[in-house]
């Protein structure tokens, strides 16, 4: 079986895919890890130089340099050792055909098709003769490996946020455009918001001078102000456990509205509550884009 599964060359500052090797094997992992790989591409500028990501069959290795990146998938079985030094000699062979301007002005998917035929040529001399085969030696990269190990990472450290790269974060996608009722309830939100704000404050003048016991009731018009804000962001952006914290704020909002009870009329309060529920549904709704990232590989 073949210890080096494929290979994958990319522009880091845009995940441009610029080579890859060509597999015939239907493997699920393997196609799962292709994925994963294209993933890790679009995050190339927020990870650190040299990463690994484990996998149950296949581990995912890459190697940054000069605003390339190699990126290849291998057995666990295979050392890392070995995989770094193959995308070291993977990196050798690539600088030596194509210079940093002819990447940078790379404009297209896969603009050096001619590249394939060398990682195909690499690929097949590691997995029969196991070793390198042009300038770096094994125990040169075992040692580089030592004093500056690869970061472990794993597909939750690698996310995409609404167009944004981070590291290390839950992971999120951009999300479908606002639709016509998401901006109706973005603007119900600000307006309760902005009541809630107003009565809030319009009642702590009142509160320090004639009634310390309606300090609770600024507490709650400036608690449900607050949660309305929170709404308005959790519709816009994707984050973690969504559905949670959107239950959690329309808990809150129907709490604090229930406690003012008084001194709103139970009309006040159905439009509050069913604005919030509004908010709430629509975020639970509002799905991931469908980003098609497959380029063809």
């Amino acid at each position: 079986m073949s210890l080096i599964l494929f290979a994958f060359v990319v522009r880091v500052r845009d995940g441009l895919p610029l080579s890859a090797s060509t597999d015939f094997l239907h493997n699920k992992e393997l196609q799962e890890r292709k994925q994963q790989l294209k993933v890790i591409s679009k995050s190339l500028c927020s990870l650190p130089e040299r990463g690994t990501v484990k996998g149950h069959e296949l581990n995912i290795h890459f190697l940054s340099s000069e605003g390339v990146s190699y990126m290849t998938v291998c057995a666990c079985s295979l050392p890392a050792a070995s995989a770094f030094c193959f995308l070291e000699d993977l990196r050798w062979e690539f600088t030596a055909c194509f210079d940093n301007s002819a990447v940078a002005l790379a404009s297209r998917p896969y603009p050096f098709l001619e590249f394939d035929s060398a990682i195909q040529k690499l690929q097949q001399h590691y997995n029969q003769k196991g070793g390198p085969s042009l300038e770096v030696t094994l125990a040169e990269v075992w040692e580089d490996l030592r004093t500056s190990p690869p970061q472990f990472l794993t597909m939750e450290d690698v996310a995409l946020t609404n167009g944004a790269l981070i590291h290390k974060g839950c992971q999120s996608q951009r999300l479908e455009p606002v639709s016509a009722p998401g901006i109706l309830s973005l603007i119900l939100n600000i307006m309760c918001a902005a009541l809630n704000l107003i009565r809030g404050v319009h009642l702590i003048e009142y509160t320090f001078q004639d009634d310390y016991d309606g300090l609770w009731n600024v507490v709650a018009f400036l608690l449900a102000f607050l949660c309305c804000v929170c709404q308005c962001h959790l519709y816009l952006f994707h984050t973690c456990q969504k559905k949670l914290k959107s239950f959690t704020l329309l808990t809150i909002i129907i709490l604090c509205n229930a406690f003012l009870f008084g001194l709103r009329n139970i009309w006040q309060l159905a439009f509050h509550m069913s604005v919030a529920c509004l908010s709430m549904l629509l975020t639970l709704h509002r799905k991931l884009l469908d980003r098609n990232m497959d380029c063809g590989v």
